[in-house]
């Protein structure tokens, strides 16, 4: 591979500002990548979206992040991971990892037999990551709970302390009866609430271990450049694209980021 297509960046995109999480993760794994993260925050959320009307907005974000130029799209958005890959597969001639795939191959790796998944109501609700499990690790059962305050208790920054707890409690318990022995963080936003989410399984008494799936995403990303000779020497970079600065954005993206993102771009793909 030539040193211009190893230099190129790689594109992320979600919804909002949780795929900074993803981000965070490459970051810490590949720190000499050039990194273009589009947060689509006018749109914001996917989830509640019919099928067709993602993908669509998927491929807006993809054109937008392809016209820079790139050696690889990640697709930090569990939404669109489910139902938005074949589609940008077709439309680009890089690599487009998804955070479901990823998600799922790491928990396939740990060779649990039961398994619990917490996301929001449109990630359970499309049942991508038992269907891919089912490909990958059919003999693995899989035990889904919506978590729904999870996103706006990590967007507020009710990160700690107890009512994060009393609510991380109410959710994994039905799992945890179910004796699960790993549990996937099927959601962006869900890494930032990792010290909750561990101190309520410890409550519960439950030995299951947690796999972040924003950690499993930059675990494919690094095998990904490897394999393709595409893995970047130098100082790595961050330049964020967002489609709505909201209110508290740069405390927001802090708490996702682990810092302050210091190159913030407003555009319209509309």
């Amino acid at each position: 591979m030539s040193p211009d297509q190893q230099n190129l960046p790689i594109g992320v995109f979600d919804s909002g500002l949780g795929g900074l999480t993803v981000v965070r993760a490459i970051r810490e794994l590949c720190p000499a990548e050039r990194i273009v993260y589009l947060g689509d925050s006018a749109r914001v959320p996917y989830g509640t979206r019919s099928a067709a009307t993602v993908i669509r907005y998927s491929k807006n974000c993809a054109a937008c992040l392809s016209s820079i130029g790139l050696k690889m799209l990640v697709v930090a958005c569990n939404t669109a991971s489910s139902v938005a890959l074949p589609a940008l597969r077709a439309q680009l001639n890089v690599p487009v990892l998804g955070v479901i795939e990823a998600g799922a191959r790491a928990v396939a790796q740990c060779g649990a037999r039961v398994v619990g998944v917490i996301g929001t109501a449109g990630t359970v609700g499309s049942g991508s990551y038992p269907a891919q499990l089912a490909q990958i690790a059919p003999s693995c059962e899989v035990v889904q709970q919506t978590a729904p305050l999870f996103v706006p208790l990590a967007e507020e920054g009710w990160t700690e302390g107890e009512v994060p707890l009393l609510v991380a409690r109410r959710y994994l318990r039905p799992l945890v009866e179910r004796q699960i022995e790993v549990l996937l963080l099927g959601c962006t936003h869900y890494p930032v609430l990792h010290h909750a989410i561990a101190g309520a399984l410890q409550d519960l008494r439950s030995h299951a271990a947690i796999i972040n799936s924003a950690t499993a995403m930059a675990k494919d990303v690094q095998r990904t450049l490897c394999e393709q000779g595409l893995l970047r020497t130098g100082r790595g970079e961050l330049r964020c694209l967002v489609t709505d600065q909201p209110s508290g954005f740069e405390e927001m993206s802090a708490r996702f980021l682990g810092e302050r993102p210091t190159d913030v771009e407003l555009i319209d793909i509309i």
